[in-house]
């Protein structure tokens, strides 16, 4: 309708091809934005449904233990069920993927020790995810590795270990059930020029066994197996941490044993997809760090052997992408690469 000047209003005038674009980008930006904010949760509104904890590993590990702690405290502390869900397979392989490729929404976790998370994309050349499918939530312990060895091996200590397989090549192995394990044997072959062997098995539980069955010379233990040693069914020799293990107070460190560089430390951690809003990382991280510095919970992990961490997410993630170029420097020195 013409105005009182007798030009047409702008409600009927035509709209030129610039006002027209403008109109129609301000447009699609407004649809996609109530697009995302229906499919991806609001910090204040998480959860509203239970949240899934994968372990890439069989029940009874570290991992699992980890795991159903912070999950029963994270159900009282966000008022939703946490389910814990074992899901071995290739190496850790199988679990890990499945997290990588969940939605990012918060609602599925990975509990994961660094074997899945960051030696596997150091070497399997065709694995498909990498560090970068994932959103590193809180580091919840840290723990050493042991070497020890069997009862019949005759090295009392690390020089005499080193000395020993020199001398009995043909008798040198080492056994481990990850990557982990196996660029550990690749680091020490490094460190030492000692020419060890990796024998791979599919579970920690079979490498203890034949550690304690003199069917294996030596192996890099974790906490999980720190029983064994304080049996006395298997020798320790070292611990590859910076300090000694006030668990082991008379095990002496790698370094102090006169190997020098060979030191390395492990991890538990819970992580999520990448691409989890950083509103729902932020809350998970600080939930989970916040149910680390409990005292029952520190009490837990302390009797696992497990010393407590509850870090936040940067940090988590900045140890992540040290271990991995730690590792993935050792597995191209040691060529290292799994096709498939």
């Amino acid at each position: 309708m013409p105005n009182a000047q007798g030009l047409p209003s702008r409600s009927t005038m035509p709209i030129a091809g610039a006002e027209l674009n403008r109109i129609l980008i301000v447009a699609a930006a407004a649809l996609a934005l109530l697009v995302h904010s229906t499919q991806v949760p609001r910090a204040q509104e998480f959860p509203s449904q239970p949240i899934r904890i994968v372990i890439p590993a069989g029940a009874g590990g570290t991992l699992d233990v980890i795991a159903r702690l912070v999950g029963q405290k994270l159900t009282e502390r966000l008022g939703q069920p946490v389910v814990i869900e074992n899901k071995p397979g290739a190496t850790t392989i199988l679990g890990t993927e499945s997290v990588a490729k969940a939605p990012p929404d918060g609602y599925t976790l990975l509990c994961a020790a660094p074997a899945s998370v960051v030696p596997n994309p150091a070497i399997y050349m065709k694995l498909r995810y990498s560090i970068a499918d994932f959103a590193p939530l809180s580091n919840v312990a840290s723990y050493p590795f042991i070497l020890a060895v069997a009862k019949s091996v005759p090295a009392q200590n690390l020089r005499e270990l080193i000395d020993y397989i020199k001398k009995n090549p043909d008798k040198a192995n080492a056994g481990g059930s990850t990557a982990g394990h196996q660029l550990m044997t690749a680091l020490f072959r490094e460190k030492t020029g000692a020419p060890v062997q990796y024998i791979p098995y599919k579970g920690m539980n079979e490498v203890s066994a034949a550690l304690a069955g003199d069917q294996l010379m030596m192996s890099f233990l974790t906490a999980a197996n720190a029983g064994q040693i304080k049996s006395g069914l298997v020798r320790a020799l070292a611990v590859t941490a910076s300090a000694r293990d006030p668990r082991f107070p008379d095990v002496p460190t790698a370094a102090e044993a006169g190997v020098a560089g060979f030191t390395a430390e492990s991890w538990a951690g819970l992580l999520a997809p990448a691409r989890t809003p950083p509103a729902i990382v932020n809350k998970l991280s600080s939930e989970i760090a916040a149910i680390v510095k409990l005292p029952d919970v520190r009490e837990r992990l302390l009797a696992a052997n497990l010393d407590p961490v509850g870090n936040t997410a940067e940090q988590f993630a900045r140890t992540i992408a040290a271990d991995f170029k730690t590792w993935a420097a050792v597995a191209k020195s040691a060529n290292i690469q799994i096709s498939q």
